[in-house]
């Protein structure tokens, strides 16, 4: 009786189970392949960054831009770059693209810290940046931690300049102060989300003066005078630049087992890194398979290299024409995986979780039917039809997968780029790493999971 009701429970019950017990064999492969993302997060701390380095290995693979007159066979690699903020890579496939094509869209940018456009300023004896926090933050984890200064500067001449200060260990790096335990008894009576306010996220710059006793802002100048012996910026130039701080750390293997990656943008370059490494692998996939790393999203995919703008959808119409497709006819036919990290499930915190709806590290990627908040706000919410399919594309391709939710109902929320693509008349569903600590300075993820991610989109790209 015994055994039949175990078998019975095996049959009728779901639980997810962990890769390591289920595939062990996937441990060595997960930390080889983890190994080359380690080294993409390292050189892929701003959005211009992700897609200039996904572009290297894009054409390392024989990817070549993408030509609107050509004509093109089963095999063939083109990608295509917008404003160097998002990027498209295309590997044509056997099928028609009348009959659809697959769809991965991932983002590539992060929360961060802008610089304002006035950012350099001078008080009490120590020179500042003045910043605009960028995406969903946690404003008090960003003091005391090491920082360094990325983006461009368009210089009067209409020179474009790159800034990277920080990232080699000769560089200097910057930081955010906090105020010292002993004095901060009237910090600790503020709110939580108040304990560190966005106009208090400035960052120490310089302490040296320049100048005689009667210059007004000697320190100020002395960091302007370093920045235009090393790059020609003045402080005008700084009006209409672009520059990011970001944390100055390196990605690392986390725990004793080292099963775990820790590191900075892992929401959502974990699943950028799956899905390109997962496309670039591609030969002659049944359908034509498109990824997409997106821009804004962590501000609403807004703009003209974020997903509410119609670069994709110009692109699509310039590729169908290479086959004179109809553009509607295409979308209709395809399916989009929305790849976007969701939050794995931390049993120091776990009355934010609803524990039976939860993402758990090392069970595999998290499929979500939909994301948004509180009554699914901002969703695309998947059909059943498309879930099991893309549930049945992985099973049979030996994928670990597990389903959750973004924690307890009406404990918050977030949304994807998936809504965008379900717009467009496409059957999107979202998918795409557990992560903890999500859009802290310093986020951690499983190597199995990446890996089994980067699997899961191969298998539905070749489906």
């Amino acid at each position: 009786m015994e055994n039949g009701i175990s078998e019975l429970k095996k049959k009728l019950c779901y639980t997810s189970v962990h890769i390591a017990a289920e595939m062990p064999e996937d441990i060595r492969d997960a930390e080889e392949f983890c190994e080359d993302y380690k080294e993409f997060l390292d050189l892929s701390k701003t959005e211009r960054e992700t897609v200039a380095t996904a572009e290297q290995i894009a054409q390392e693979a024989g990817f070549v831009p993408f030509d609107r007159f050509g004509k093109y066979k089963a095999g063939q690699k083109v990608y295509f770059v917008n404003r160097e903020k998002s990027l498209i890579l295309v590997t044509f496939g056997k099928k028609p693209l009348a009959e659809g094509v697959r769809f991965v869209v991932a983002h590539g940018d992060c929360p961060r810290l802008d610089l304002k456009a006035s950012p350099v300023y001078e008080k009490d004896g120590t020179a500042f940046l003045k910043t605009h926090y960028y995406g969903g933050i946690r404003k008090y984890q960003w003091t005391t931690v090491p920082l360094s200064l990325h983006g461009v500067v368009i210089l009067k001449n209409g020179k474009k300049v790159s800034v990277c200060i920080g990232e080699k260990d000769t560089d200097p790096r910057f930081v955010i102060s906090d105020l010292l335990p002993h004095l901060s008894m009237e910090q600790n009576e503020r709110k939580l989300s108040e304990g560190v306010k966005g106009e208090e996220l400035n960052i120490v710059f310089g302490n040296i003066p320049f100048g005689d006793e009667d210059t007004k802002d000697p320190v100020k100048l002395c960091v302007l005078n370093i920045l235009y012996d090393r790059y020609g910026i003045t402080e005008k130039d700084l009006l209409t630049a672009e520059l990011e701080a970001v944390p100055a750390v390196k990605a690392c293997d986390i725990g004793l087992d080292r099963s775990m990656i820790g590191g900075y943008g892992q929401d959502d370059r974990s699943c950028v890194f799956a899905s390109v490494s997962a496309q670039v692998m591609l030969k002659k996939p049944e359908h034509t398979a498109v990824t997409v790393i997106a821009d804004k999203e962590e501000i609403g995919s807004c703009g003209n290299t974020g997903m509410e703008s119609l670069f994709l959808y110009d692109f699509m119409q310039d590729l169908c024409e290479t086959q004179n497709a109809k553009v509607r006819d295409v979308y209709r036919n395809s399916i989009c995986l929305s790849a976007d990290v969701g939050g794995a499930f931390d049993p120091t915190f776990r009355s934010a979780f609803e524990e039976n709806n939860s993402a758990f590290l090392g069970h595999g990627p998290v499929i979500q039917k939909y994301t948004g908040a509180r009554g699914k706000s901002g969703a695309s919410d998947a059909s059943a039809e498309t879930f099991a399919g893309i549930v049945s594309v992985l099973e049979e391709n030996g994928v670990i997968w597990q389903t959750g939710e973004l924690g307890k109902v009406d404990g918050g929320g977030g949304g994807t780029v998936a809504k965008y693509m379900a717009n467009m008349d496409v059957d999107t569903i979202d998918i795409g790493v557990p992560v903890l600590s999500m859009h802290a300075p310093f986020e951690v993820t499983s190597k199995l999971d990446v890996y089994h991610t980067h699997k899961a989109v191969k298998a539905f790209l070749e489906s």
